[in-house]
């Protein structure tokens, strides 16, 4: 079996759950050697002893980041170069809820919180990645997690589908900007994947996945395994003539024009009596507020 990914390096930040583990897990069994970089260390050591099991022991690190921290950023990278002697792909893909609520009550301090992972995470993985790929000089490999929501107003929260609209274009800005670097820049906007980001705490896994699978024309629900896979082509030389594209996976979902709000039954943002920061499988606690008067 040839293995797509022998040799390389990655670093997949949010990768230690839901999209991020399933493709550290793929790239691993691809031959990439893999930093785990993830803001839930428990989640990391998991992720690690999971590797191991898989026979990856070797191949794997994890270190504790927070993509919203230019120096954590810098320090995951360097942990890659540390370990293993270069770099080749990064994978930006850390994500939160971030802020949820109608934007008249939405607080300074949740929408900068939602843009500092989503958006500025992505902006400092660029550069510290790109740094690296232009020392070598042998080209690299830049994949962001966007979303469906960065493609209309309907399919995620204001705040979210900002921060995600910003995150394709700054891949395709980064695109034409690196082009003659050799390195590569794309996006990635799943639609419905059952994640920890999708999976509200009062259901089960099995209830919050039959719940998912009715929101697209697909017949069941994106997962893991889906991202991973588009990440394994844009990370290899199958896609070598790919650069600047935002890459939507998502059952069909865009295709019929989503609204995120109807589709999941919850009232919308505008009619919500709470305003909630959704901080992910982060391991931090999310929060939820009345509105202001």
């Amino acid at each position: 079996m040839t293995m797509r990914l022998k040799n390389r390096v990655a670093v997949i930040t949010g990768g230690a759950g839901g999209m991020g583990q399933a493709t550290v897990l793929r790239f691993l069994d691809e031959g990439a050697r893999v930093v785990i970089a993830d803001f839930n260390a428990a989640s990391g050591e998991d992720t690690m002893r999971l590797a191991a099991a898989a026979g990856h022991a070797d191949n794997a690190r994890f270190i504790k980041t927070d993509v919203a921290s230019e120096a954590d950023v810098k320090s995951m990278v360097e942990c890659a170069v540390d370990s293993f002697g270069r770099l080749d792909v990064i994978f930006n893909n850390a994500g939160v809820g971030g802020a949820i609520g109608p934007v008249w009550d939405m607080e300074e301090s949740e929408w900068d919180y939602t843009f500092d992972v989503l958006a500025k995470g992505v902006f400092f993985g660029i550069k510290h990645a790109t740094r690296v790929f232009r020392r070598q000089g042998e080209g690299g490999n830049i994949i962001n997690t966007a979303s469906v929501a960065g493609l209309s107003g309907g399919c995620g929260p204001l705040a979210y589908s900002a921060a995600k609209a910003a995150v394709i274009n700054l891949t395709r800005a980064a695109a034409v900007q690196l082009a003659p670097d050799r390195i590569r820049v794309n996006a990635i906007c799943p639609g419905f994947i059952l994640t920890g980001l999708t999976h509200p705490h009062q259901q089960t896994l099995e209830e919050a996945g039959r719940f998912l699978d009715g929101l697209q024309p697909w017949p069941h629900h994106g997962r893991g395994a889906d991202i991973a896979g588009t990440a394994l082509f844009l990370a290899s030389d199958d896609s070598a003539f790919v650069s600047g594209e935002a890459i939507v996976v998502d059952g069909a979902l865009t295709a019929i024009g989503p609204d995120m709000w109807q589709r999941y039954g919850v009232p919308r943002e505008a009619t919500m009596t709470k305003s909630r920061l959704n901080k992910g499988t982060t391991g931090a606690t999310s929060t939820a507020r009345p509105l202001a008067d």
